[in-house]
């Protein structure tokens, strides 16, 4: 969410802002009957021992196809993958086109369950992030989105609830006004947004002010409306996108944000 020249009423800090094997068994070429179990010996069909079993005329011997591997997430390293929790089968995956950079792009991915693979069901999307782009460390005031995978429980907004699946906190404290950092109007910025849960706690309204790393860590993390700029800290996709998002984040499926710069996802 981007700092307005003139403080927002509800602003605290910087605001707005997921890994198998086949074998087969063969007959040996014994004459006698091999017991059941024998070391390299596969079981004989009913009625039936080893040295009677039909052989296929020989020929080129036929390599079987390697499985597939699962689908992975584009742009995202091992480290980050390994950041995703295994039971995550939603990831909000935002990408930063650089490390100083405020502009990103956004896409939606699902999976089955665990070990299987990720495949996008929306974007991508534009989007907007911190004024002064990525940081592994984000404290109060530096005007950078931080970076990581942090899960997404809580959702609300100015106007009703337009369908969300997370619990969606209608509250008139979301209003907001002012100008962002190029003179856009930040009105309806927080008509509806996503708590990220970065120094949150999680199953409470966005507007809970708990922050368990300290106030210096900075809070507020959303997904919220885009306003045309660039933001405190927060994630920022169209309006239309949002009420998407909001009708897709399902907390059956534990979805979750992955954010940051190109080459710290990359990692």
């Amino acid at each position: 969410m981007s700092v307005p020249r003139r403080p927002p009423a509800l602003l605290a800090a910087p605001l707005l802002v997921l890994a198998l094997l086949l074998t087969g068994c063969s007959s040996g070429p014994t004459p006698a009957k091999a017991p059941v179990g024998a070391p390299g010996q596969g079981a004989a069909g009913p009625e039936s021992d080893a040295s009677s079993v039909r052989r296929a005329p020989s020929g080129p011997e036929t390599v079987p196809a390697p499985a597939p591997t699962p689908a992975t997430i584009p742009g995202l390293g091992p480290q980050t993958l390994a950041e995703i929790p295994a039971e995550a089968r939603q990831a909000f995956v935002v990408t930063g086109e650089e490390a100083d950079a405020n502009q990103s792009s956004a896409v939606l991915y699902s999976r089955e369950g665990p070990g299987k693979g990720w495949e996008p069901v929306a974007g991508p999307w534009d989007a907007h992030n911190g004024m002064e782009g990525w940081t592994d460390h984000h404290v109060a005031g530096d005007l950078r989105s931080p970076t990581g995978v942090y899960t997404l429980t809580d959702a609300g907004g100015r106007l009703p609830d337009p369908g969300a699946l997370l619990p969606y906190d209608e509250h008139p404290r979301f209003a907001v006004d002012g100008e962002g950092f190029f003179g856009e109007p930040l009105e309806g910025s927080f008509d509806y947004v996503v708590a990220i849960n970065y120094n949150r706690t999680e199953g409470v309204s966005p507007l809970d002010r708990t922050r368990p790393l300290g106030l210096g860590r900075g809070g507020g993390i959303w997904i919220h409306v885009d306003h045309g700029g660039p933001t405190q800290g927060c994630v920022s996709i169209p309006e239309n996108r949002m009420r998407e998002l909001l009708r897709t984040l399902d907390p059956a499926l534990h979805p979750v944000i992955v954010m940051g710069d190109a080459e710290t996802l990359g990692r």
